[in-house]
């Protein structure tokens, strides 16, 4: 193959959480019963949120068209039942401030019913005779994000610039935060639907190499995947250290090929292509079935939980209706995150949907949540040794706790992915990654005023000199004016003479 590291390399950094992986990974994927209503947010992925293109009353069918991109970083939304949109209005949604947002309310028919129009290929070597464009729109038309939370629109990844060369589609399937368990079941349970969705991404770039990227705490996935890839010589399963922030992109390829993205850079800067394994099945079930993202695979789990499961369960399904159908919240439960412990989000409250960056829905009791006050800085220098992106944590939070947001970029604070490592290890318990996001949020909040400013002394400046050019050509025309008026006045008394002589 060429690019599959033979010895693996290490990314700087890292944490080894306990996993708690055991609650929940014997569980096979079961189907979530289909909930009388849906809530399906109009902005569930990065970039700018799709536009209803539907209205209180209309009927619809599961997989219809119900928000289409509203930008090139965008993704249409589907309606995940058939049923009747009730309402369009904002609801709550998981988000760090509480915000509410557009959402599309569909009241169930109960027949779950796929729009008729949607057909599958039996042949499952027709999508790869289809050209790389075709895959891409079918891709992109699909509303296919990421699905292991950063929930990029998908279709981009497959368009790589003309200039960059991709020699490598490397899936990540290493799972790294503690609890999740839902991508090694699809791998165990749906393992040739993954690689199918391999096949169709190697064809749509035209690589020739895949690398699956699994955690060594997952022995039957990467069993099951080795059997499932045999014969394939262009894809290799590769099983690595188990070490958190494996699961980040620019980790990954790190230790896989031994690359290091530069900083402010992309993955294909380095040739390398990086799509999450739950992805990969999406994309086959686009274009195998025709079927665009209404549902994806979430672990519940967590000691709070009565039933830990990985439910298969439609977007927009409230979370409430997640804990109520796994037993519902023990009485000492402290937490309910969205995602996973380390970069997942703690809800203010569990009325919210289910979008497709859900990986996972954790309920923590007290002894699983941080929970901490927090101290003083000790200057004991764990977060430097623990950040996996060579950054100074202490540094960057002390900036921006004390509002001096305009030195943040000179500690590279956007380098940083937010991992948590950093607040995982300091023993003064404090909450690093709230800091970095709010330096993050202040810092783009002042650029934009400064950007404003800029603007209002352009307009304010622009305007100065058009009053000057308008003074100015009145000047002129006024001098214009009294030259024309002596000019006449002259030669009227020389006429005059003129006359008077004659």
């Amino acid at each position: 193959m060429g690019i599959a590291a033979s010895v693996l390399k290490r990314f700087h950094g890292g944490i080894h959480p306990d996993g708690h992986k055991e609650l929940s990974e014997r569980c096979a994927i079961e189907p979530m019963p289909l909930p009388k209503r849906l809530v399906v947010p109009l902005h569930q992925h990065l970039g700018a949120p799709a536009e209803p293109v539907v209205k209180e009353g209309d009927k619809v069918f599961k997989g219809d068209l119900i928000g289409k991109a509203s930008g090139f970083v965008s993704a249409a939304v589907h309606a995940p039942t058939s049923g009747t949109v009730i309402g369009i209005e904002e609801r709550p949604v998981a988000h760090p401030s509480g915000l509410t947002m557009p959402c599309v309310v569909i009241e169930s028919d109960g027949a779950d019913a796929w729009n008729p129009e949607l057909k599958g290929i039996d042949d499952p070597l027709a999508p790869l005779a289809l050209d790389p464009a075709v895959i891409r729109d079918r891709i992109k038309n699909a509303g296919i994000v990421g699905l292991g939370g950063a929930t990029f629109p998908s279709f981009i990844k497959m368009s790589p610039p003309r200039d960059k060369v991709v020699d490598l589609l490397l899936i990540n399937a290493v799972e790294c935060e503690p609890y999740l368990t839902c991508d090694a079941r699809l791998m165990e349970e749906r393992s040739q639907e993954v690689v199918e969705g391999i096949r169709i991404m190697l064809h749509a770039l035209q690589t020739r190499a895949c690398v699956i990227g699994i955690e060594a705490n997952k022995p039957e996935a990467i069993e099951i995947m080795n059997k499932a890839v045999a014969g394939n010589s262009d894809i290799r399963v590769v099983t690595l250290p188990v070490m958190y922030p494996q699961g980040a992109e620019k980790q990954l390829i790190e230790v896989v090929t031994g690359r290091q993205v530069p900083s402010k850079g992309l993955p294909v800067d380095v040739g390398v292509i990086v799509h999450n394994v739950a992805t990969a099945v999406a994309i086959r079930n686009a274009l195998r079935l025709g079927r665009p993202l209404v549902q994806r695979i979430v672990t519940v789990t967590g000691h709070g939980i009565a039933r830990p499961a990985n439910l298969e369960l439609l977007i927009g399904t409230s979370v409430d209706d997640v804990l109520a159908h796994c037993g519902g919240l023990k009485p000492d439960t402290v937490k309910v995150v969205m995602g996973g412990p380390m970069m997942g989000l703690a809800l203010h409250q569990t009325n919210v949907p289910v979008v497709k960056g859900t990986s996972g829905i954790l309920a923590l009791l007290r002894h699983e949540s941080s929970g901490k006050k927090e101290h003083a800085c000790i200057r004991c220098g764990n977060c430097v040794a623990a950040c996996p992106m060579n950054l100074v944590p202490c540094t960057m939070a002390w900036f921006a706790k004390t509002d001096q947001i305009e030195l943040l970029p000179d500690v590279d604070l956007f380098d940083c992915i937010e991992c948590g490592s950093c607040a995982y290890v300091c023993p003064a318990n404090i909450p690093l990654v709230h800091y970095f996001r709010f330096g993050k949020i202040s810092w783009q909040a002042k650029e934009r005023e400064n950007k404003k400013r800029e603007l209002t002394k352009q307009r304010t400046r622009s305007r100065e000199e058009r009053l000057q050019r308008e003074k100015e050509e009145k000047e002129r025309k006024k001098e214009e004016m009294k030259a024309k008026m002596a000019a006449k006045k002259a030669t009227g008394g020389t006429a005059k003479v003129a006359r008077e002589e004659a």
